[in-house]
């Protein structure tokens, strides 16, 4: 993916948290079932912003961006800061 494609990945996760949350603002969908579909696509936007800083930092340092992979999202996940 490139940025272009990763930015519209990303803005794409941010419409579906905001229509899950009015799902369950109105109704539709219970607690349990947001919960668990939240917790499904911030995954996806943590690693969708790893390879965003990835690609960012290759190309700052005058490398491939095409080189960045999508890591793992249990290595995306367990980061220290």
């Amino acid at each position: 993916m490139d940025q272009e494609q990763i930015l519209s990945r990303i803005a794409s996760m941010v419409d579906d948290e905001r229509t899950l949350r009015d799902s369950l603002a109105t109704g539709a969908i219970d607690e349990t079932t947001e919960r668990a579909r939240l917790g499904v696509i911030e995954s996806e936007l943590d690693r969708c912003w790893d390879l965003l800083r990835q690609r960012r930092a290759k190309s700052e340092f005058g490398e491939n961006p095409d080189d960045a992979r999508a890591r793992p999202t249990a290595e995306v996940e367990g980061y220290q800061s």
